[in-house]
């Protein structure tokens, strides 16, 4: 049996585990990420986790494949680099270099929504699908591709920001700089800030009562008022669900994947938003008589994406022949 380790990078933790040639997780270990360190600082304890998650099952560096990580931001895999990351001190980071200094295994890395849809498409809801998209809902929209088994992710790696694809021409400002992107209507944060601003507007509404129980606005507050009988959330939710299915629609026509598997947080509020969700987004794209249809399936690979997407990157880049020292 062969194993990977796979390497998650957040702004908040780092998370590593090692993973078999079928996408088992076997073992997985976490430390705080403390992101106002140096690059150096926080690679090296990358590494020495890494190094940490192969001990603690009783393995040897020697009966490593590779290490994938899966890192927020841009990377050069064929470098070894972490070109940019917005929430890390990382700027043309030698992220391979610096791990073969703790660890001497080949290392790979990509993006980590690219992981986290090679992880569903490996163990999860797209198990068996040579293409697929997963999209992820959380404060932003996190997009990535998977084509004949491999990640897509451009000429650059810099591939797959589906999040930052104009919806409404002019709309909502976006970090990126453009207005009217994806995650600008479809992100949990989106929801959040159109029910501030639904009850703004309506100060009778139970969206204010729920605000103060809550103490901030959040992508629960219109799902429970609507449960409750809330005719301006029910308008809330409809509209949130009426732009995401704009952008899944939107999804499927620029790749018709054979699956399309939707995650993030938002996605626990369950039939109230899924039903909806499924019927407008198939009722959208452009499926000519006798096309065979795009299924959506809801992400099911959790907290462990980022690993095992990792880890399963690193395998099929070795597979690909990939140099990765």
């Amino acid at each position: 049996m062969a194993y990977y380790v796979g390497i998650d990078l957040g702004g908040t933790n780092i998370k590593a585990g090692v993973v078999d040639s079928e996408g088992k997780l076997l073992n997985k270990l976490s430390i705080k990420t403390r992101a106002e360190r140096t690059m150096e600082e926080i690679i090296h304890d990358m590494g020495t986790l890494a190094m940490d998650t192969i001990k603690d099952l009783g393995l040897e560096v020697k009966d490593i494949e590779a290490i994938g990580i899966g890192s927020p931001g841009t990377p050069d895999n064929k470098e070894g680099l972490l070109v940019y990351s917005s929430n890390l001190p990382f700027n043309n980071a030698p992220m391979r270099k610096l791990i073969r200094e703790v660890i001497d295994l080949p290392v790979y890395i990509d993006n980590d929504a690219n992981c986290a849809a090679m992880a569903e498409a490996v163990a999860g809801a797209a198990k068996g699908a040579a293409d697929s998209v997963t999209i992820t809902l959380g404060t932003g929209v996190g997009a990535g591709v998977i084509a004949n088994g491999r990640i897509y992710s451009g000429f650059n790696q810099a591939g797959s920001e589906f999040g930052h694809t104009v919806l409404v021409s002019g709309g909502v400002q976006c970090g990126c700089g453009r207005k009217g992107c994806f995650e600008q209507y479809a992100s949990a944060s989106a929801l959040a800030r159109m029910t501030k601003e639904a009850a703004e507007a309506n100060p009778d509404s139970l969206l204010n009562d729920l605000y103060k129980e809550e103490g901030e606005w959040n992508a629960r507050i219109a799902f429970v008022a609507m449960r409750q009988g809330d005719q301006v959330a029910k308008d809330v939710v409809e509209m949130y669900t009426d732009y995401l299915a704009d952008g899944l629609a939107n999804a499927i026509n620029t790749f018709m994947p054979e699956v399309l598997v939707v995650g993030g947080g938002v996605c626990n509020e369950g039939d109230p938003l899924l039903i909806p969700m499924r019927e407008k987004t198939m009722s959208r794209p452009y499926f000519g008589p006798g096309v065979k249809k795009t299924r959506i399936e809801l992400a099911q690979m959790g907290n462990d994406a980022g690993i095992v997407g990792a880890a399963m990157m690193g395998k099929s880049c070795v597979d690909d022949g990939k140099n990765g020292k």
